[in-house]
C-alpha cells in the first residue's frame, strides 16, 4: 500500500505506455451531457483524467486516484449505456452530498454550534462528527495512533477533505457489517478494494497505487450504509454534564431493517445506486474489457435539493470542484427520488353534514426507511387549501410565509392530527427532538427523548419488531389508528388525514387541493443556531439567507368542481326556504330580483350576502314587495330578511 512516490510514477509511466500501445477503437457515443466544452476542451488540451498522484504514507487513497480509470472516456468506449450516455462514476459521485460532505458549510456551521454549547467536548464532539463527514482522514489518523481528529486537522487534510469518496466506501470489510454504528466502521487496511463484479481486471489499480480489486458481496449489501446511518448520541443536561442516557439521532438503516424491504432484499443501494442492465465496461483507456452488468449508477441521490442548490452556488468559495452542470445532473436524480419515488396520494371527499364538508386524504410512504428520514431537521408538510369559484378562500392548512415558514404553528411544535378542523392546524412529519426538561432544542447532544415522531412508516414496518426501540412512533401518531395501521404483514405506510371544512351556508362548487411538501432546513428549526455566534455559523447563514429555501413539492392531488351544499347558522333562529317569499326570476341574467311577502307584510331588513357568508349590502325598511339588483359578478347569493326576531335565508343565482 505504501510504495514510494517515484516507484508508483514509473508504474504510471509503464501503463500509460502499455495504454497508448492498444488499439482503441472510438464509438459514435454522445458526449457527456454535463461536462461544459470548456472542460472537455480543457482534458483534451491536458491529455488527462486525473491530477493528482497517490498520496504515500496512507491507509486511503483519494477520488482523484480512482478518477484516472473511472471517469469520462474520451474515446467514448467505457461507460457509455446502450443509448450512448455517459454514465461515468467519478462524475456522477462528485456533485453528491457524500463527495462534499466534509465541505458541507451547514455541518460545519452545526458543528461549531455544538462545540458552542459545550466547549468542553470540543475534541470529542468533532471526533464524533468526522467519523461520517470525513472518514478517510479520520481513520487514517486513528490508524496511525492518534486520539482525535479534530476539524483544525480535518482544513489541513487533504484527504479528510474528500468527503466520502471512493474507499471510504469499496474499502470497508465485510467484518461486522450491519452490526456497527455511530460512525464506528471496520476498514480493510490489507490493500483490497471491493466491488461488485467477478474476474476483476486488476493490474491497473495495483500498479497505480498497490491495491487488490476484488468481488465483495457485501459491497451491495444495506449493511453497508448501517454504520453512518444510525446515530445514537450519548447525552448532556443543560450544565454539560452526562444523563447516562442515549437518544438516536437518526436510524436510517433500522427503519429499513423494520420494513418490507429489508425482507425483499431491496437494499439502499437498489434506489440510491441504481441499477441498469446495460453491459458497461468499468475502466476508461482499455479497448479489450467487456461490460459488466448490472451497473450502479453512482447518482447517491437524496433528498437535499436545497444544500445541493447552494454548494452549486458556491462552489468556489467552498472549493469544490464539481461543476454546475454535474450538480443540475444530480439534482434532476434528487427531484426524481422525491416526486417519484417517495409517496403515493389519494384524495376523496366524503360527504357534507350539517354545514361540513368532509375530506379524506391518504398518504402512503413508497420508500425504504421513514419519510422523511435521515437528519433530525428534515420534515414534510401538508398544504390544504379549498377555493370558491370566485377563486377566493375558504379553508387554508399549511399557509407559508414569504419565507416559506408554516403561519400560525403551535409555539414549540405542531402535534400530529388525525382530524383537521382549523386553518392552524398543519399536519407535519417530523422528528422532534426534546432535551432533559423535555423543551424542543436542536442541540444534539441536549437530545434527552423524542417529543413527536410522526413520520411516515415504510410498508412492512411494525411495532413488535426487536428495533422498534429505535425507531419508535411518539406523540399523538401512536394512538392514531389510521396512521402506520398494521395488518399482520406489517403496516401498509400510510396515513389517512380527515379535513373537516366549514362552509358558512355556501352551495355551490369549490376546488380542493392537497400538496405534500419537503423541507430540509425549515426556518424554525435553523433559529436556535442562527440565535448563536461563531465564523461557521455567520458563513454559513449568509449562503441561507441567498439560497433558495423554497421547499419540494413532492406531489399533490386535485378535486375540481366539487359541488357542496352548506346551511346557514346564526344565534338568530334561522328558516331556510320559508314559503312566505316569493323570489322571482331565479336564477335571474340580469340581476334584478323581485322579492315579496306572499302574506302581504313589509320585508323589513334584507341583507345581500355573498356565497361564503360576506355581506355585501343591507335595506332597511322596505315594504311588502320590493325589486333588489344583485352584484355584478355571476354566482350565488344569499338574501336574508331579518324580522328581529327571525332570519329566513334564501339563495338566488346570478348568471
Amino acid at each position: 500500500m505504501k510504495k514510494s512516490r517515484l516507484t508508483q510514477l514509473i508504474f504510471f509511466v509503464l501503463i500509460c505506455g502499455l495504454v497508448l500501445s492498444l488499439a482503441i477503437i472510438p464509438f459514435d457515443h454522445k458526449t457527456q451531457a454535463f461536462h461544459t466544452e470548456a472542460e472537455l476542451e480543457y482534458f483534451r488540451k491536458h491529455e488527462m483524467t486525473s491530477a493528482l498522484p497517490p498520496i504515500p504514507d496512507t491507509y486511503f487513497q483519494p477520488s482523484s486516484i480512482c478518477s484516472g480509470c473511472h471517469t469520462y472516456d474520451f474515446n467514448e468506449y467505457a461507460y457509455v449505456d446502450s443509448e450512448g450516455n455517459d454514465v461515468n462514476l467519478h462524475d456522477d459521485w462528485r456533485s453528491s452530498m457524500m463527495a462534499n460532505s466534509a465541505k458541507d458549510p451547514f455541518w460545519r456551521a452545526k458543528v461549531s454550534h455544538e462545540v458552542l454549547v459545550n466547549p468542553a467536548h470540543k475534541e470529542d464532539i468533532e471526533t464524533a462528527c468526522t467519523k461520517c463527514h470525513a472518514p478517510l482522514g479520520h481513520y487514517n489518523a486513528l490508524f496511525e495512533g492518534k486520539a482525535h481528529y479534530t476539524m483544525d486537522d480535518l482544513l489541513a487534510d487533504t484527504i479528510g477533505l474528500d468527503g466520502i469518496s471512493c474507499t471510504a466506501c469499496h474499502q470497508m470489510s465485510a467484518e461486522g457489517i450491519g452490526q456497527t454504528f455511530n460512525g464506528n466502521i471496520t476498514y480493510d487496511t490489507l490493500g483490497n478494494i471491493y466491488g461488485p463484479f467477478e474476474n476483476v481486471f486488476a493490474p491497473p489499480m495495483q500498479a497505480f497505487f498497490g491495491a487488490t480489486p476484488q468481488f465483495g458481496a457485501h459491497i451491495n449489501d444495506a449493511g453497508l450504509c448501517a454504520s453512518c446511518h444510525t446515530l445514537i448520541v450519548e447525552t448532556l443536561d443543560l450544565d454539560g454534564n452526562p444523563t447516562g442516557n442515549s437518544y438516536v439521532e437518526q436510524a436510517t438503516y433500522h427503519e429499513w431493517v423494520n420494513s418490507k424491504y429489508e425482507v425483499e432484499h431491496v437494499t439502499c443501494q437498489e434506489c440510491h445506486l441504481p441499477r441498469i442492465e446495460d453491459e458497461i465496461v468499468i475502466a476508461t483507456g482499455y479497448s479489450f474489457l467487456q461490460g459488466k452488468s448490472p451497473f450502479g449508477l453512482h447518482e447517491l441521490a437524496g433528498a437535499n435539493t436545497m444544500m445541493l442548490k447552494l454548494m452549486r452556488d458556491n462552489r468556489e468559495v467552498l472549493d469544490i470542484d464539481a461543476t454546475a452542470e454535474h450538480f443540475d445532473s444530480t439534482l434532476a436524480a434528487t427531484y426524481r427520488m422525491l416526486q417519484q419515488k417517495s409517496l403515493d396520494i389519494q384524495f376523496e371527499m366524503e360527504k357534507v353534514d350539517e354545514d361540513t364538508a368532509f375530506f379524506h386524504l391518504t398518504l402512503t410512504n413508497k420508500a425504504g426507511h421513514k419519510f422523511p428520514s435521515g437528519y433530525p431537521s428534515r420534515r414534510a408538510f401538508v398544504e390544504f387549501v379549498v377555493t370558491y369559484e370566485s377563486g377566493d378562500t375558504l379553508f387554508h392548512s399549511g399557509k407559508m410565509d414569504d419565507e416559506y415558514a408554516l403561519s400560525d404553528l403551535d409555539p414549540e411544535y405542531e402535534p400530529h392530527y388525525d382530524v383537521v378542523t382549523e386553518e392552524h392546524q398543519v399536519q407535519v412529519y417530523e422528528l422532534v427532538n426534546g432535551d432533559i426538561e423535555g423543551n424542543f432544542s436542536t442541540v444534539l447532544e441536549r437530545g434527552y427523548s423524542a417529543l413527536k415522531d410522526n413520520r411516515l412508516v415504510p410498508q412492512g414496518f411494525k411495532r413488535s419488531h426487536y428495533t422498534y426501540d429505535t425507531v419508535k412512533i411518539v406523540g399523538n401518531a401512536a394512538t392514531d389508528l389510521n396512521f402506520g395501521a398494521e395488518t399482520t404483514d406489517g403496516s401498509d405506510g400510510s396515513d389517512r388525514i380527515e379535513y373537516r371544512v366549514h362552509l358558512d351556508g355556501y352551495v355551490g362548487n369549490v376546488d380542493v387541493v392537497a400538496r405534500i411538501y419537503y423541507q430540509s432546513l425549515p426556518p424554525r428549526w435553523m433559529a436556535e443556531m442562527f440565535s448563536a455566534s461563531t465564523p461557521q455559523i455567520a458563513f454559513f447563514k449568509d449562503m441561507y439567507d441567498a439560497a433558495d429555501r423554497s421547499p419540494v413539492l413532492v406531489g399533490e392531488s386535485i378535486l375540481e368542481d366539487v359541488m357542496v351544499e352548506g346551511s346557514f347558522s346564526s344565534s338568530i333562529a334561522t328558516v331556510k326556504d320559508d314559503n312566505r317569499f316569493e323570489i322571482f326570476p331565479n336564477p335571474t341574467l340580469d340581476g334584478k330580483i323581485n322579492v315579496r311577502h306572499v302574506q302581504g307584510e313589509n320585508i323589513g331588513t334584507l341583507s345581500i350576502l355573498s356565497a361564503d357568508g360576506r355581506l355585501l349590502q343591507t335595506r332597511n325598511n322596505l315594504g311588502p314587495s320590493e325589486v333588489i339588483l344583485l352584484p355584478a359578478v355571476p354566482g350565488v347569493y344569499y338574501l336574508e330578511m331579518n324580522s328581529g326576531k327571525e332570519k329566513i335565508v334564501k339563495s338566488v343565482v346570478r348568471k
